[in-house]
């Protein structure tokens, strides 16, 4: 690991935080592909949030938020810097006066899923079983079975990196697109999300929830490690079918595979690479692009040295 950001380890353990030095971020992502983060940092409060932030612009530590690790591939060289995780009370989540959902970026979707349920509330049903950090789910309009987090999230609070304000974006502030919002071009941590949901029936909410993830069980590769939909989908057509089209089902390059459950997945089938990984994307776009004149756009997103 590069010592000149190992002498640091010590000036962020004093704002509170737990670093570990040299981290296989393997062990944070859903690919369970990556080399190790020089220092990877837990943040529990929005004091100790803002110390990093500030500390790492000021000694110009290249700074990584990371959210569940589910819709991620990193480098087999690892991330140099920081590796930024929200930790402690980023995971709380409870009721604001008006009725409305506080949810800390930091919080597993499936557990705001199951707290909607518990209090009968409707409209997040879609998200069962999408495995994301509640952050990263708004950071990138995460949606399945035609609900996006635009249909339930009012505003957003977060961290401006620049400055170490706290700040708020809400409504169309959010920019909300497929796969994209205003956070998506970086500078921001996202520290919370308030969500409007309506009042359900819980049987019924429970019943919803059980078919979507029984239709993702039958569908999807969940047995393997893999980080979801790799494309985008593109306009009039479905990424997996035109993969599928192409003949590519079960291709491989390592241990990186087209899945033949579903081709619009890629999974690990034992010691993928990052290189694996690209090479196969790069095939899998090469062709499509050739044999159907579709440019795939990839929706995983690449990080690390």
């Amino acid at each position: 690991m590069a010592n000149e950001f190992l002498q640091y380890q010590a000036t962020l353990e004093g704002f509170g935080c737990e670093v570990r030095a040299d981290e296989p971020m393997k062990n944070h992502t859903s690919f369970k592909i990556g080399g190790n983060a020089d220092l990877f940092v837990t943040v529990g409060s929005e004091d100790q949030l803002t110390a990093v932030a500030g500390f790492c612009k000021e000694k110009e530590i290249p700074l990584f938020v990371l959210g569940n690790g589910s819709n991620l591939l990193v480098s087999d060289r690892g991330i140099r810097g920081v590796v930024l995780r929200l930790g402690g009370a980023f995971c709380d989540i409870g009721f604001n006066e008006d009725g409305t959902i506080h949810c800390g970026a930091g919080a597993q979707l499936s557990k705001l899923c199951a707290f909607a349920l518990e209090h009968s509330l409707t409209g997040l049903e879609f998200a069962w079983g999408i495995p994301g950090s509640c952050g990263g789910a708004a950071f990138m309009d995460a949606g399945a079975y035609g609900g996006e987090m635009r249909n339930v999230v009012v505003s957003c609070e977060h961290i401006d990196l620049g400055t170490g304000e706290r700040g708020v974006f809400a409504g169309e502030e959010l920019d909300f697109d497929y796969r994209h919002s205003v956070y998506s071009g970086g500078g921001y941590v996202i520290a919370a999300l308030n969500l409007r949901l309506e009042k359900g029936d819980k049987q019924e909410i429970r019943a919803k929830m059980d078919e979507l993830m029984g239709r993702r069980r039958e569908k999807q590769p969940l047995e393997y490690p893999s980080a979801g939909s790799v494309f985008k989908r593109p306009a009039g057509h479905f990424a997996g079918g035109l993969i599928e089209q192409c003949g590519l089902k079960g291709a491989q390059v390592g241990g990186a595979q087209v899945s033949p459950k579903h081709a619009g997945f890629i999974v690990n089938v034992g010691g993928a690479t990052c290189e694996d990984v690209m090479g196969l994307i790069e095939m899998i776009q090469k062709t499509v692009r050739e044999g159907t004149g579709v440019e795939l756009e990839c929706e995983v997103r690449k990080t690390g040295e």
